[in-house]
């Protein structure tokens, strides 16, 4: 579990959002919404300890995060960004054993079980006949369910997701987020995600968590819908939410 207590991010002296106190549960599908440029990136490498929070505290499990060193750290949470790779020579297998390094040492030798975690990790997201495929091969699809093969294979209880449905198409995109769904709850893995699939994130996610300018609203899909928080959640004319069928309704 994962709790934030009055947790401010931002850029040195530029806050991007104040005050954020949540918790995020285990075993859940977590799905962050909210417009561009409000701050969901940034949150989302503060959890995960790429930049420091401007004030407040994030707790995993008791434990502050600033008191957890980056070896603990890499055996707690991966990460799984959307920048595409820019390698070659590099095959799935290759980069999914990345995942073993902090179990392999300083000269990330794979043993018998190292090897055994980084086939089955393939296995769970489905992409065993690309074993051997080079990385510059694949669609943006196999490439982003390599990379989350890779966070498998790390072993870590929390995973941390930034847009991974950014650049699929809408089937690509439909069983992107049923396999993160199956795998939060089969493998009690938290998953935490930003996204702007609102669609999808309020039929598939467990919990969502709404960011505005204002701050943090979160909340199972029923619960948001029953306060009327997805119903404010976009203020464009001509938009609006019907709460029996949890749709965003177009009018034209």
């Amino acid at each position: 579990m994962i709790e934030l207590k009055n947790l401010t991010t931002g850029y040195g002296e530029h806050i991007v959002a104040r005050s954020i106190n949540s918790i995020i549960p285990e075993g859940n599908l977590i799905s962050l919404l909210g417009p561009n440029g409000v701050g969901k990136s940034t949150l989302l490498r503060t959890l995960c300890a790429f930049q420091p929070a401007i004030s407040g505290d994030i707790i995993i499990n008791g434990t502050s995060l600033q008191e957890l060193t980056q070896a603990q750290l890499s055996r707690i949470i991966s990460v799984v960004l959307t920048e595409r790779l820019d390698v070659r020579a590099m095959t799935v297998h290759n980069l999914v054993s990345l995942g073993r390094s902090p179990y392999t040492g300083f000269w990330g030798r794979l043993d018998e079980e190292d090897e055994r975690q980084v086939r089955q990790a393939i296995d769970q997201v489905g992409i065993s006949e690309l074993y051997e495929r080079e990385i510059g091969t694949l669609s943006d699809g196999e490439l982003q369910k390599a990379m989350i093969a890779k966070a498998l294979a790390q072993q870590t209880p929390i995973i941390l997701l930034d847009e991974p449905t950014a650049f699929l198409d809408f089937p690509s995109k439909v069983e992107m987020m049923r396999m993160l769904h199956r795998l939060a709850h089969e493998m009690n893995k938290t998953i935490f995600l930003s996204t702007h699939d609102v669609e999808m994130a309020l039929q598939l996610s467990d919990q969502l968590w709404l960011m505005t300018a204002e701050g943090v609203h979160s909340g199972t899909p029923d619960e948001l819908t029953a306060d009327g928080s997805l119903a404010d959640f976009i203020h464009i004319e001509g938009i609006h939410f019907d709460s029996e069928r949890k749709l965003f309704i177009i009018e034209h």
